[in-house]
């Protein structure tokens, strides 16, 4: 009788027990979820970066680009300092809150996808967890540029009418969009769209490619399994040489059919854009005017690029780990349900949040900040907020 008493309660518990047992989620969709958002804010943080550092180089090259005057070294340097006396220092960074509203969702979206493409190529070909070989390498790679270039593509048109045009003629970017929609139609939005998708999968494809592939036999002939910052630097150089320079006559291409409105031009496909060029320029000046430049600011801005986002993902996966050992998280006690970030991750983030407010100001108005400029803070913060959960 004592013994069915006890097991009578013993079941009593268990039955009282089942409804409360705690049934927590696989921690991989968590994991998931957070690696795609360090990739995004990486990649952001990688082309604000980049991009703002270069900017007088790629206005400057974006000018040539567009007009029938010889290019130069000298030339470039005259046109540099003729803008400085002008209309000041700040003037060289001329469009370059345009140039982060394009960017920052550009290089966030394209290190992403080629993370995630990465994956998905592994799993296809079956190197999953291991490095791709070269032609899923380059597929990788392509598809990445591909897609943010889609996604983001009227931002890079109003970005190349903010670099030639004065600042008398376009206030901001809202004020480029409302006036080549009244007055050349939205389809105007999308003038050199194909050349620039033509572009980016040589150019995205080697820039991956190469970047990957000198990391790969670095670690294979060092012993290494990560390079150093320096090394980075030298590694995206050399990717973005080898990239930009496979895809240069067709970003020539790209800014004439971009600018035309505003430059006095009609050029109504790639072919008879490249034949009017040559005509009139010449093969090798005119298609390929500016790249002298673009062999000093692409290796540069690719280099603090790819080392920006590598760099920036191993900070985000140590604060994320560090998180979790220093507050005791676990997949039974999730980071968000009593568990909150360190104060160190906060500060970084946050850091990380301030910086793009930083990089998207206003070149022609130093003090102020744009309304592009608030949105982009604004939206940092926010992003910073989920990732801290």
């Amino acid at each position: 009788m004592g013994n069915g008493v006890r097991e009578g309660q013993v079941d009593f518990k268990r039955q009282d027990a089942e409804p409360t047992t705690p049934t927590h989620l696989p921690p991989e969709g968590n994991q998931e979820n957070k690696k795609v958002l360090n990739s995004l804010m990486s990649g952001a943080l990688a082309g604000a970066v980049a991009k703002t550092a270069v900017a007088p180089l790629d206005r400057t090259k974006i000018m040539f680009q567009v007009s029938s005057k010889r290019f130069s070294a000298k030339e470039a340097y005259r046109l540099i300092y003729r803008t400085y006396l002008n209309e000041g220092v700040w003037s060289l960074w001329r469009g370059n809150s345009a140039t982060m509203v394009r960017v920052i969702p550009y290089a966030a979206i394209q290190f992403c996808a080629h993370e995630e493409y990465k994956q998905l190529l592994g799993s296809y070909y079956g190197f999953q967890g291991k490095a791709l070989t070269p032609f899923p390498r380059f597929i990788a790679g392509s598809l990445a540029g591909t897609t943010a270039a889609m996604l983001t593509y009227p931002l890079d048109m109003v970005r190349a009418r903010m670099a030639v045009t004065p600042k008398e003629m376009y206030s901001n970017i809202v004020h480029v969009f409302v006036r080549i929609s009244r007055e050349e139609g939205l389809k105007t939005l999308y003038r050199g769209f194909t050349p620039t998708i033509l572009g980016v999968i040589p150019y995205a494809g080697l820039s991956f490619f190469t970047y990957e592939t000198l990391k790969k036999l670095h670690a294979d002939h060092s012993g290494k399994s990560q390079p150093s910052p320096p090394e980075r630097l030298l590694f995206g150089a050399c990717a973005g040489l080898i990239g930009q320079s496979a895809s240069y006559p067709l970003d020539v291409v790209r800014r004439r059919m971009q600018t035309a409105g505003v430059m006095g031009h009609t050029y109504s496909s790639i072919l008879l854009t490249m034949q009017e060029i040559i005509r009139e320029e010449g093969l090798i000046r005119g298609l390929y005017k500016g790249l002298s430049m673009n062999w000093v600011k692409g290796p540069i801005a690719v280099g603090i690029s790819f080392t920006t986002f590598d760099l920036t993902q191993i900070l985000l996966r140590k604060l994320q780990h560090s998180t979790n050992v220093e507050r005791g998280c676990s997949p039974e006690r999730p980071r968000g349900a009593g568990c909150p970030a360190p104060l160190a991750a906060r500060v970084v983030y946050a850091l990380i949040s301030t910086v793009f407010h930083a990089f998207c100001r206003d070149a022609s108005s130093p003090p102020a900040c744009t309304r592009e400029c608030r949105f982009l803070t604004a939206f940092s913060w926010i992003w910073s907020s989920i990732l801290l959960q």
